[in-house]
């Protein structure tokens, strides 16, 4: 029986390598207007975001938002936008990604306090829907189709 892993690569996917922290979170290494970062990559995020900070990192042209961010034990919390920034992890990559920013001290701080890296942002639903993305959670990869 073929495996997972050379089921998708025949079928054109990337195969990206996750790492899991002690938070239980996968994290996962991808690049924003040719900038790398690191991420979590995280089903339950309706969009990818990064930090009000990484914004002079990632070359972003940043826009006012309406819009009110709510996860991980935060409210209502102020958000900015960008769109039109090429996103890639592995060799899979997006010209066109739109990202949400937010305040992610909340975030980090909580990672450090479980001695795991700080993140620039969160790899969510949005890109992963994208890339129909297919994770293996045992192997602890992320398939994406270009």
């Amino acid at each position: 029986m073929q495996s997972l892993q050379q089921f998708l690569l025949d079928r054109g996917y990337v195969k990206v390598k996750l790492h899991l922290t002690k938070t239980n979170h996968f994290e996962i290494k991808a690049s924003i207007n040719g900038k790398k970062g690191l991420f979590i990559l995280d089903t339950g995020a309706s969009n990818s975001c990064v930090g009000f900070d990484a914004v002079e990192t990632f070359k972003l042209d940043v826009e006012d938002s309406d819009i009110k961010a709510a996860g991980a034990g935060a409210l209502d919390m102020e958000t900015k936008s960008s769109s039109k920034n090429k996103v890639k992890i592995g060799k899979w990559e997006h010209n066109k990604a739109v990202l949400v920013l937010f305040n992610l001290t909340h975030v980090n701080t909580a990672l450090k306090n479980h001695n795991s890296k700080p993140v620039h942002g969160i790899i969510g639903a949005d890109i992963l829907n994208k890339g129909k993305a297919i994770i293996d959670y045992e192997k602890k990869y992320v398939y994406l189709k270009p």
